[in-house]
Formats: C-alpha cells, sequence, structure tokens
C-alpha cells in the first residue's frame, strides 16, 4: 500500500485576476488599473443615479425629513460598505461575523464597495494581502513537511551516539 504523495500547494485564484497575482504576470499591472478605473466610472454612475433619485424625490415634493432620512440612510450604509470591504480584504474576518446580516447595507451602499475596490486596486488586487499569507504559510507547512521526510531515517538518533539515549 503506497502513501499518496502531497503536491505543492496552488495559490487560490481572485476574481479578475486568476493566479497572476502570485508573480504579477500576464497584464496584472494594467487589468488592476483597468479594473479601478472601472470601479471609480461605476461608483460615479451610481452617485448620479442616487442624485437623480434624490431630485425625484424633491420633485414629488416630499417631506424634508425624509429627504434627510434619505440621504443619512445612504451615506451611513456606503460608510459602512466602504469600511467593511476594506477591512474585509486586509484582515481575516471574526469567527463569530455573519456577512449575511450585512447584505442590505452592502447593496444600498454599493458607491461605498465600488470606491473601496478602486482604491484597494491602486495598491493590489482586492484580496491578494490575505491570499498571499494563506499560499505563503501553506508552502512553509508545505517545505517542513518534506523536508523532515527527505532526512536520512538511518541517523534518526543524531549525536546520541550507540545506545541512542541523549543525556
Amino acid at each position: 500500500m503506497s502513501t499518496p504523495q502531497t503536491q505543492r500547494p496552488q495559490p487560490d485564484p481572485i476574481r479578475f485576476y486568476g493566479t497572476s497575482w502570485v508573480d504579477h504576470s500576464r497584464g496584472y499591472g494594467a487589468r488592476r488599473f483597468a479594473l479601478g478605473l472601472g470601479a471609480s466610472l461605476l461608483a460615479a454612475l451610481g452617485v448620479l443615479g442616487l442624485k437623480l433619485g434624490y431630485n425625484g424625490l424633491t420633485l414629488s415634493q416630499s417631506a424634508s425629513w425624509l429627504r434627510i432620512l434619505v440621504i443619512v440612510a445612504f451615506a451611513g450604509c456606503t460608510a459602512m460598505a466602504f469600511t467593511r470591504a476594506m477591512s474585509g480584504w486586509t484582515r481575516p474576518r471574526a469567527a463569530g461575523e455573519d456577512e449575511a446580516a450585512f447584505r442590505s447595507i452592502k447593496i444600498i451602499g454599493f458607491v461605498g464597495i465600488l470606491l473601496a475596490y478602486a482604491l484597494r486596486s491602486a495598491v493590489e488586487a482586492p484580496g491578494e494581502r490575505m491570499r498571499r499569507m494563506d499560499h505563503e504559510a501553506a508552502v512553509e507547512a508545505y517545505e517542513r513537511l518534506t523536508s523532515k521526510r527527505s532526512r536520512n531515517p538511518s541517523r534518526k538518533g543524531g549525536r546520541a551516539g550507540a545506545g541512542g539515549k541523549r543525556r
């Protein structure tokens, strides 16, 4: 019965980048620039859409408290979505965090997510730091595992001498 050989860990792909984030190949820089620019343009279109919606509230002569409430709701959701997106790409999530609970906030604050994506793309691919840390830890564990196996088993006792006991 033979033991299965372990293979070197492969990096997880990132959406729109694949595995080019590992060695920054295959147009990684151009892709990062284009996606950041696209996210910025989509955020601007989102702000324009929100402005048109607000103008509709103004034209319908709705109460001023309602218009203020809409502004506060969109601004608050945008700020929360921005901070959650930025922290999600740089730090691992806590064990008890429930992402489904923030889904509606992220939908309302979509402009914040787009701005966070654009800003993060200026530095690296969103999520690259966490994926790189995970990949490097997996490769390091693999290297430790394979280096232990490649030692000479006849030298198992080390410098202990013939008795095999260390003092």
